[in-house]
């Protein structure tokens, strides 16, 4: 199977991502002092040129893959997802799964190398779930994989794309 970005045809209309980093937020009180919220800000989203995003936690050692909104609106209706057996260890570009729709078939690729725990199973159930939030990492929403990160892994983000880079490649 070919990779997702090498499935798509270019989509027409302009298809935004929403950046998942929030900046945090302050405003001085009463004591002059600045109250700043705790946000997701200290979660890192980095997405490749085949379209799969991996999100790490806070903690940077932990985080989510799966495929972007770009890629799951231009695909069209999923109808079936091959999900990773558990617990395996990946390479950067390695195809953990698949994704097939009413369109074609696309390879899911690792972002980074890691070590995949656990996947989402709703997914085999529910297959349209990657549709209605292929961004979302809650478990209701439609990410591919749970991963465990060491420092290589860490590394490999380096070499991928932010939201705003992103939504600029897209709309190239």
């Amino acid at each position: 199977m070919a990779s997702i970005a090498r499935k798509l045809r270019p989509v027409a209309s302009r298809f935004a991502t929403r950046s998942s980093a929030s900046a945090a937020s302050w405003r001085p009180s009463s004591f002059g002092l600045r109250a700043f919220s705790a946000s997701r800000a200290a979660q890192v989203k980095k997405y490749t040129k085949d379209h799969e995003w991996v999100e790490l936690s806070a903690d940077g050692k932990t985080g989510h893959i799966g495929i972007s909104e770009y890629a799951a609106h231009a695909l069209g209706d999923v109808v079936y997802v091959e999900l990773p057996t558990v617990p395996i260890e990946v390479a950067a570009g390695d195809s953990i799964g698949a994704v097939e729709s009413v369109k074609s078939a696309s390879d899911i690729n690792s972002p980074i190398s890691c070590t995949i725990t656990a996947v989402n199973e709703l997914l085999e159930e529910a297959p349209g779930t990657i549709n209605k939030g292929p961004e979302d990492d809650s478990s209701a929403g439609g990410w591919v994989a749970k991963v465990e990160v060491a420092e290589v892994g860490i590394k490999d983000l380096e070499g991928l794309m932010d939201a705003e880079e992103y939504k600029e490649f897209v709309e190239e």
